[in-house]
């Protein structure tokens, strides 16, 4: 699965390069930063991607921290990243491309004479299948309350078994609760890398707009671990995991679930944290009018684990409020 180089680097050395992405109408050009570092000798080829979506900012720390760690303790084998893939929605604090409103992560693999997000999609996406990547880790944020986790792609019967199953294996080498998306999001950069049997992985790391410094040390961590287990690194003394409830068992896998959605609208108050063990039936949150009556008890639908509540406080009918890990 992990494909090696065949050539051999005296030392480690780091390249940053850019990706031209477009050319504004003031004749300024947009490009995307590119970060690569080579081992002494030939191994893996990994990638590390982030900040898809402009207001998920813990991802381009994370790799920002990694680089730092393995230009000098690099062993074998190549890192690249794309540590800014939105810079546009970066720069105007939006999950989208501003310009032209669309989710880069529906936007794969691209089309070259597409919109500008399939544009930037396709550029972005033909440069990690140049390298023949073994592994592409990417990295998100998730709602401002909630727990980091790795999500697992759903399984597909186009997906091929082999290449799905060594994904499963680094969810379980990365030290966080695992989660098995409930769709199939036929757009999405992993998705497509997957059908192309490169395994790949996206780690949702906490809350977005700002830099959570003990999430930018559980993502580093987490993925130094999975680089040790490649032996492209020295392993740490101790393994990384992530605290979970004591009914969750390392490496299980759970099944997202936004459900259920409020019938009531009003401001919400939530009762659980991320985190918590909530059981089938148990109160999760209630919703109150303006005049402060209660106006519905939210409860669970099955056992789960929290992993975030909704930023917003003010909630309507059908909107989804909560996320969770079934077990």
């Amino acid at each position: 699965m992990i494909k090696n180089r065949e050539h051999v680097n005296p030392k480690p050395r780091i390249r940053y390069s850019f990706l031209k992405i477009l050319t504004g109408s003031d004749l300024s050009r947009r490009r995307l930063p590119l970060m690569s570092i080579t081992g002494r000798n030939p191994g893996p080829v990994v990638w590390l991607t982030a900040c898809m979506h402009g207001d998920e900012v813990a991802g381009m720390v994370i790799i920002q921290e990694i680089f730092r760690m393995i230009r000098r303790c690099l062993l074998r084998g190549t890192v690249h990243a794309f540590p800014l893939m939105n810079p546009i929605g970066f720069e105007t604090i939006s999950r989208n491309i501003t310009f032209s409103r669309e989710d880069l992560n529906r936007s794969f693999p691209g089309n070259a004479n597409g919109s500008l997000g399939e544009r930037i999609a396709c550029q972005i996406f033909s440069r990690i299948m140049d390298t023949s990547p073994g592994l592409l880790l990417d990295l998100h944020s998730d709602w401002r309350q909630s727990i980091p986790y790795v999500l697992l792609d759903r399984k597909s019967g186009e997906i091929s078994g082999s290449v799905y199953e060594f994904s499963r294996q680094i969810c379980q080498k990365s030290g966080f609760c695992i989660i098995e998306d409930n769709d199939e999001i036929r757009s999405s950069m992993t998705h497509n890398l997957l059908l192309r049997d490169i395994p790949a992985v996206t780690f949702e790391l906490g809350e977005s707009y700002v830099v959570n410094e003990k999430i930018i040390d559980y993502g580093v961590s987490s993925i130094m671990t999975i680089l040790a287990d490649f032996k492209m690194v020295e392993p740490a003394l101790q393994g990384f995991r992530y605290p979970m409830h004591q009914d969750y068992k390392t490496g299980q896998i759970l099944r997202y679930s936004d459900q259920p959605c409020c019938t009531k609208s009003g401001i919400i108050r939530f009762l659980v944290r991320p985190g918590d063990l909530v059981e089938t039936g148990q109160a999760v949150a209630k919703i109150y009018n303006a005049f402060g009556k209660l106006q519905e008890t939210v409860t669970a639908v099955s056992k789960s684990i929290v992993l975030g509540n909704a930023d917003s406080s003010v909630v309507f009918p059908g909107m989804p409020m909560m996320a969770f890990g079934v077990f």
